[in-house]
């Protein structure tokens, strides 16, 4: 007999990612439809596509780029409405593939330096401790760096962070020099073996010089203790910025070495098509994506599901 008390499984990886994506796949896949709709692949047909692309936030020539692909060999011909958003997954997936790339850790740098940057309000400071999360999954002694010295609520969410994964979080008073403190994490760090330093810093927008100076000057004070630091520089983006995040990479990449995104935010939004956008104009490994506000969703980056979960492909 049926426990109609009985709880349902927990949702896969990829069913998170497809809940997660779902306001950006209606807004792609009821355009794809509706273009499609007992209509052949023709010059008019091809046209539509793109567009649907554009608005999806692909990003002009990414979606010329796709549409002549879909097009190519298939001039005039009927194609179903299932096959086209395999077509677009496969293209997309292409496009995205290259940046598909692991966080992963040099043990032979130890700690390991992870400096995370943003604008306000992209997230940073809980993708920190969900990274946190991840790295002391993998048995790593982790330490956080709360560089968010404007922001007492920022130090006191790593130090909640600090309690639930068993990581010491080094911080100071409010106000405090973020560039100091990075330095003294790094000491600390260093003195206790933790294997791998997460450095949250001061959300800021792009078009403040003072506040970007300041993200150099960390850079330099983690140098004169480990000339190889930050081991890895991480730009946390915000998908629901859409076409602004574009701007972003060009101006943070200009002041730090960036190493790696992270996109949060994809199930706020229907702008998801960003991040092949941003794949096709940077080259940028995408290290992670946030698809929800569980601790477990931040995920790790599928090119292949990112784009099968984004078209409705599967």
């Amino acid at each position: 007999m049926r426990d109609f008390g009985e709880a349902p499984p927990p949702l896969t990886l990829f069913e998170r990612l497809k809940e997660g994506l779902s306001r950006s796949t209606r807004g792609l896949s009821d355009n794809v439809t509706a273009i499609l709709s007992g209509r052949k692949l023709d010059a008019a047909t091809l046209g539509e596509l793109e567009e649907a692309l554009i608005r999806a936030d692909l990003g002009a020539a990414q979606a010329h780029a796709i549409a002549q692909a879909i097009g190519k060999d298939r001039h005039s011909i009927a194609i179903s409405d299932y096959d086209l958003k395999r077509l677009l997954a496969a293209e997309i997936a292409k496009i995205l593939q290259p940046v598909e790339r692991q966080l992963t850790v040099d043990r032979a740098k130890k700690p390991f330096v992870v400096l995370v940057a943003g604008v306000n309000g992209a997230g940073k400071t809980t993708t920190i401790g969900k990274l946190g999360k991840h790295f002391a999954r993998q048995k790593l002694k982790v330490m956080f760096a709360a560089g968010d010295t404007f922001r007492a609520a920022a130090i006191e969410q790593l130090r909640i962070w600090g309690e639930r994964i068993g990581a010491e979080v080094v911080a100071g008073a409010p106000g405090a020099d973020a560039a100091g403190l990075a330095f003294d994490a790094l000491a600390r760090a260093r003195a206790t073996d933790a294997d791998v330093l997460l450095i949250d810093t001061a959300g800021r927008l792009q078009n403040k010089a003072g506040l970007m100076a300041e993200l150099e000057k960390i850079v330099r004070v983690l140098r004169k203790l480990d000339p190889t630091a930050p081991h890895a520089t991480l730009l946390v983006l915000d998908a629901t910025t859409g076409q602004n995040a574009i701007a972003q990479v060009d101006v943070f990449r200009n002041t730090v070495p960036l190493t790696g995104l992270i996109m949060t935010k994809l199930d706020g939004t229907a702008k998801g098509g960003i991040l092949v956008a941003l794949a096709a104009r940077f080259g940028l490994p995408i290290h992670f994506i946030g698809v929800g506000e569980g601790e477990d969703d931040l995920q790790t980056f599928s090119a292949e599901n990112f784009a099968k979960a984004l078209t409705g492909a599967a």
